[in-house]
Formats: structure tokens, sequence, C-alpha cells
């Protein structure tokens, strides 16, 4: 969408300058503002037109029955679906009497900006109505990162050539119509009329309106307030009813005259806490945003921002649709988790409705390694939440007849909401993308308490699962039979080797946590003997190799199976999943999504400089991008074994996932893997970065379009400052403890006010790999 003539690139904003209704669904998503808690759509102020309404709050859905044409044992009898709860964000405009819609009369100018730093979205429009009346309308709109609870919005309307009778009524409205789903099995399913009413009431400038929901039993409650600046000529009202509060001010306005609002809202939810007590809830949040003010809480977002930014900022030259979209990126996923308190980030966050609102293995194996180094308690909070699924992960394995706890491959609440075996529950290695963020958590915080609570039982759960799943076959090695690794083209596998061995890093880390904490361990069942099965499996995981052509199968047998008909199949028959019946896609070698070559990423030493290069090669071939998922991975390994240009590529193309439309899907929300993968393509890839043990390293190398590239991460109580020139790299300690990290493999230590220059050691050039027909990502040739 970057490419439409009327956004702008720019470092720290995102800038529309003119209004595009033919893409005002996706500018809706990327112009989304949320906190984790509320989310809130882009949505044009008065509410029409608009591509999706949506206001949404995290954990906030309806059940819905889940049928089968045949229903099999242990099949999901309930979906669950986010709901568009009661929307704050309209304030309708008349002008004389004419309603103020950008589809009639004209648009004389439209432009919205959304601030990284400030947080804010500003839109400024100058309108004139069928009848000739001019207004100039600007609207500032913000969803707090400090109070949880509070949205507000300042709206200012001018008259401009003529004194006009204005009428502005700012509405809570609950049920709204949406537009039908696509027939898509990544768009959610509509339904209508989700919330019931129970409670409605107003006040002289605000109202409350308090719903439940019909099957899963929460309870929604809404509120507003107002505050007024204008002539003298004001009158106001407020009317309630059960789906619907509106506070209308009338005036008159002399040319130059100005009518201004700020209204505030706030937002509250409960499946157990009754209706005076949740309306109470955000009565009490309205009192606090309104004593803070409009000023108060832009004050507090611009600090809060500020001090993200010092920890988290990614400085990117030669490049500068990357600098914006990486920014753009690290802001939203900020969004999506920082208040997220005990509830889960969604594959969209809180900026659409696709996936119905379900969180997948996205949030630990992208989401959480962004923010476990830039806003490392957001990541603590969103394991949490695992960690409190528990009790139906661990129904679910015993259902499944296995021990330990399996977790969900789709969820809101941490009830298997999947209701496709291969896909679905089969995809067993969600548990070790969860374990693996409980570990990187701790060696990244050092996080004593965490590790001792949450990380000891997630990952206490996890093994049993492991060893349950998997057996020693008669050779003696460890074998996980029957799963599907992150390839969704690749089904009921034995020996995915992405899932062998993180399930092998999880064994081995269970146990020495356990080991750590025995008394602790103790408590779950943990004994010595329990523990040194968890270690002698992890010693025997069978990782399958292909010895004649010199390359690790994806599972068992893969690298035999017969090549899928790329030269056959056209551009317009991706995704395959749209096209093609699975089966046919199961039994040929094509791969979705980064699989294998995840695998190199996440377990690095468990493969050769060597086996790095033939795999990846062998995969590029083979591997169609049909997710979101795939491209930031690929650069990272792209970058290792030395395809620069081609790291560049998959970096954009992760990047511009949103901002491009790639996938002509971000109507229906964010990708918050890819926006996360941006940061995992820079610094993961361009950067170097890996994780051993309690130390970082970096083998950083740029492609000949970035000139220099600047990452700022937090490690334990340091923060630490990598900045990367064409033939060097300087390390530079923020503030801090003297840190330890390798370069090239060689230790470096760096302390405060002593920054240390290495040389970049460069790798011999070799000829890129090809990628099937038509699907080799776009040669990235930075803007002049």
């Amino acid at each position: 969408m970057i490419q439409h003539p009327s956004y702008a690139v720019e470092p720290w904003s995102l800038r529309e300058t003119e209004l595009g209704l033919e893409v005002l669904g996706q500018s809706e998503s990327v112009f989304a503002l949320g906190n984790g808690h509320i989310g809130w759509r882009g949505n044009l102020d008065e509410g029409e037109p608009h591509g999706l309404p949506g206001s949404y709050l995290n954990g906030v859905y309806e059940s819905r029955p889940l049928p089968y044409a045949e229903a099999g044992y242990g099949d999901p009898e309930a979906g669950q679906t986010v709901i568009n709860v009661t929307n704050g964000k309209v304030i309708r405009l008349t002008v004389e009497d004419s309603p103020f819609d950008l589809r009639y009369g004209r648009c004389l100018g439209h432009e919205r900006v959304l601030d990284f730093r400030t947080g804010l979205l500003e839109r400024q429009v100058e309108w004139e109505s069928p009848a000739g009346k001019q207004v100039k309308v600007r609207s500032t709109r913000l969803v707090s990162l400090v109070q949880r609870s509070v949205a507000a919005i300042a709206y200012e309307v001018e008259a401009v050539d003529s004194e006009l009778w204005v009428v502005i009524q700012s509405e809570l409205v609950a049920n709204e119509e949406l537009p039908q789903a696509a027939d898509d099995p990544r768009v959610a399913a509509v339904l209508e009329a989700p919330l019931r009413p129970e409670e409605h009431s107003s006040r002289p400038a605000g109202a409350v309106l308090v719903h439940r929901t019909a099957v899963s039993g929460l309870r929604v409650a809404a509120a507003m307030d107002h505050q007024v600046q204008a002539p003298p000529s004001l009158n106001e009202t407020v009317e309630c009813f059960e789906d619907l509060a509106r506070y209308t001010v009338t005036a008159i306005l002399k040319p130059g005259e100005r009518l201004r609002l700020i209204k505030y809202v706030t937002y509250g939810w409960s499946q157990q806490r009754s209706e005076p007590a949740v309306r109470a809830q955000v009565e009490a949040a309205l009192a606090a945003a309104s004593r803070t003010g409009w000023e108060g809480l832009a004050a507090e977002q611009r600090a809060y921002l500020d001090d993200f930014w010092a920890r988290a900022d990614v400085e990117v030259e030669g490049d500068a649709e990357i600098q914006q979209a990486v920014r753009f990126g690290l802001f939203h996923v900020l969004q999506a988790g920082v208040r997220a308190e005990g509830r889960a980030i969604p594959a969209k966050g809180l900026t659409g409705t696709g996936y119905d609102g379900h969180a997948f293995w996205d949030t630990e194996s992208f989401v959480l390694p962004v923010l476990t180094y830039t806003v490392p308690h957001a990541a603590a909070d969103a394991l949490r939440w695992r960690c409190g699924t528990l009790p139906q992960a661990l129904e679910r394995a015993g259902q499944l007849g296995l021990k330990g706890a399996a977790f969900p491959w789709r969820t809101i609440t941490g009830a298997e909401c999947s209701g496709y075996w291969p896909a679905g529950t089969a995809a067993f290695h969600v548990n070790a993308d969860i374990a693996d963020a409980v570990i990187r958590y701790i060696t990244a915080t050092g996080d004593v308490e965490f590790e001792k609570t949450t990380g000891l039982e997630l990952l206490i759960h996890t093994a049993r699962l492991w060893r349950s799943l998997g057996h020693h076959d008669p050779q003696g090695r460890f074998r996980i039979d029957g799963v599907t690794g992150p390839d969704e083209y690749s089904a009921i596998a034995d020996n995915n080797v992405y899932t062998n061995l993180m399930a092998q890093h999880n064994l081995t880390c269970a146990a020495m946590v356990a080991e750590r904490y025995p008394d602790r361990a103790l408590e779950h069942g943990v004994d010595a003997e329990e523990a040194a099965s968890w270690r002698d499996a992890a010693a025997a995981v069978y990782v399958p190799y292909d010895d004649a052509l010199g390359v690790h199968p994806q599972a068992d047998g893969f690298t035999t199976h017969e090549y899928w008909d790329f030269a056959g199949t056209s551009p317009e028959q991706y995704p395959l999943l749209l096209h093609f019946p699975y089966f046919d896609l199961y039994r040929k070698q094509v791969v979705k999504q980064a699989d294998l070559v995840m695998a190199m990423h996440r377990r690095p030493a468990a493969f050769t400089d060597e086996q790095k290069a033939r795999n990846f090669d062998y995969y590029e071939a083979l591997t169609v991008r049909d997710s979101s998922l795939s491209a930031c991975t690929q650069a990272v390994l792209a970058a290792e074994v030395g395809h620069l240009q081609l790291a560049a590529d998959y970096l954009a193309e992760a990047a511009l996932m949103d901002l491009d439309d790639l996938e002509h899907n971000t109507r229906d929300g964010l990708h918050m893997a890819s926006l996360a993968g941006t940061w995992i393509a820079l610094v993961a890839g361009l950067a170097g970065m890996r994780e051993h043990e309690d130390t970082l390293c970096f083998k950083p190398r740029l492609p000949s379009g970035i000139t220099r590239l600047a990452v700022n991460l937090s490690l334990h109580t340091s923060r630490i400052r990598v900045e990367i020139t064409a033939d060097t790299v300087t390390y530079r300690l923020l503030d801090g403890p003297t840190l330890r990290i390798l370069h090239h493999d060689q230790p470096v230590e760096v302390a405060e006010d002593a920054p240390v220059t290495k040389t970049i050691t460069r790798i011999p050039f070799t000829t890129p790999p090809h990628q099937p027909p038509g699907r080799a990502p776009l040669r990235r040739e930075p803007p002049t």
C-alpha cells in the first residue's frame, strides 16, 4: 500500500495525503491504535465509509459450534471468534443540513498521520458540503499505553468562510453491522449482534453501556465522557438506549471560530464480576482519564514512547522504506502486547478479525523474541498467559492419550479451536516454541523468580509431552512420529527436523532448570529419574539426513517425494491452499513456509556451515512462501550463508507485508509475526545475532543497499547498541554492567564509555539459489 501515491516515506511516521476509498480497509489496519487490551481500527471518525468497523477488547469473544461432516474423537466442539465490541470512536458531524461524509460534497484536502514517537493518529480535513459550506476538521486519537482502559479523541471543527450551524454527535454504538466474510479460511466468521444489552445509563456529558455475550457469557462495559470548548451558542443533550448512547453538541460558528470536543472512552470486561462491578470499573477509569486531561494523556504517551525507543530503536541508512517499516513494525508489536497482561497476543494483534482473533505459535516464535530484547515485561506477561492456560492444555493432552500439556494450535482462551487435525493438533511443535520463548526470556533477563515459577512449570509440562509423544526405536534413537512441522503443506510426518531439534532443546533445558530448583520441581512431581529420562531422550533425538543428496530432509522421506509441478502452476493459483487439495500438497516436495530453514535458525549448532549452505539452496527451490511467516526466516539464513542481496529481498518482503499489502488481506488486520519479522531479519539476519547460553553472538554483514544499521538491545540490566557499517561494527554499552559478547566467535568485553570496534569477516561470494518459477522475491532496489 505504500506504493499508493497518497502515502509518503518518512522515518518516524506513516502519512496519508489523500483518502483512497479503494484502499480503505488496508488503511484502517495500518492506522489502528491499541495497547494490548484495547484495539481501535483506524476507521474514519464519522464511522462511514468503512471497510471493516473494528473495536476490540483482548480476550472478548463469542463461542460458536464447529460443525463436522463426520465427527471424530478429540475434535473440538466449539470455536471462538473475536467480536466487535462497543464502538467509542464515532463522532458524526452535520454542517447546516448536510452530514459530513466524504462520499458527498467536495473533499478539498485530507491527511492522516500516525506518529510513532507520540503514539497519536492525527487527521486534518477540508470539506465543502453539497450546499457549498466549507469547514475544517481536525481530530487526534490515542489509545493509552499508560492508562490501560482509556482511549481518547480530540475533535475540532472550524467554520471557513461563512457562519454555520454545526452539530456534533459523539456516540457509543454496539452491534454494528459488519460486512460479509469472504470465502477464505483465513477470514473470521461473522457473528451478527453478539452483544446482549444489560444496562444503559447517562449523565450530563456522558453515558455507559453494559452488554453480555450470549454463549461465552462475557460482560463488556463501555463509557464515555466529554469536555467542550465552544462559543456561547453551545447547546448539549444526551440520549441513551440499549445499543446506542449519543452526546450531541450544537453551536453557531462564525468564520474562523472553532468548536473543540474532547472525548474520553473507557472499556472493561469480565466473565465473573457483576454488572455493577464492571460498570464501576469503567467509570473509575473515566474519572482518572478526565482528571489527567487530554494534554496529560498525550504527555504520558510521549514519555512512554520516548523510553521505548531509547531501548528498542533500529536505525537503517540507505533504504528509507525499510527504516520506516521497521519502526512501523516495532510500534505495532508494542501496541499488540504491552498491556495485554494475562491475555494472548493474537496473530493480527487487535487490528482486525483475521484468523478469528486467534493466537498461534506466531506469538512465541516471532513476536516474543522482539519483546524479550525490547520490552521484556511484555514477553513475560505473554508467557504467564500461556501458563494460565495449562489446565486446558493438560486436559487436552489427556484426551489425546498423552502426558504433560498439549497446547492448542489456535485459541483465544487456551481451548483448542482448530477443527482440522493435520494442521492443528498434529502441530505439536507449538509446545517447544513456548519452551524456547521461556528459555530465551530467562537467559536474556536473568529473571530468577519467573524461572522458578512460570518458567519451570511450562518447561516441565512441555517436556513431559515430548517424552510421552516420542519413543526409542530398536536402534535406540528417540523418534517423534506423526506430527506437522512449521510447513503446513507437509502433514503427519515422521521426525520433522524442526520439531525434533526444538523438542531436544525443550527436554534438555527442562532437566537443567528442574535440577536447579529440585524442591520446586518435586512440587510438580519431577524426581531425578524423570529428569534423567528427559536428558536420555534429548541425547538420542533422531535427526534424519539424506546422504545421497547431502541435505537434511525436512522429515523422514521428504526428499524422496515427487516434486510439485511448479512450471504448471500459474501465479493466480497461489496461495496453493486455496486452489489445490491438501492431499496433493502433502505427498509432494513443496514447502509453504520455512521449516528446515527455520530449524537452522533456531538450532544453529545442530548444523555445520556447509550443511546450512546446501540445505538453504535445496529448500529455496521448493519454498513458495504462502505464509507471511516465511520471508523473515529466509532472510536470516540467506544472510548467514552469504547471499546478502537475497537477504535484502526477503527483508523487504517481510517489512512491507502490510504497507504494500503483499498478500492482499491487510484489510483483515496486520500480520504481527511479519512485522516482528522485520526486526528479526535485521537483527538476526544482517546483524547476525544468535543466543548461545547466556551470551549474545554477532556475525554482522550488510547488503550493498544498506550503508549503516544500528540496533538497541536490552540484556539483563544492561542496554547495548550495535552499530554496523560495510566494514566495521561498534559495540557500545549504553548503561549497565560490563557485557561479554561474541564477535565472529571471538569473545569481546564491552564496558560503559569504552566502545569496541571490530572488523567484519566477509564470506566468499557464491551463486544465489533459485526459487520456484514466479515465487522469487522482488529484487530490492532501494529508492533514490
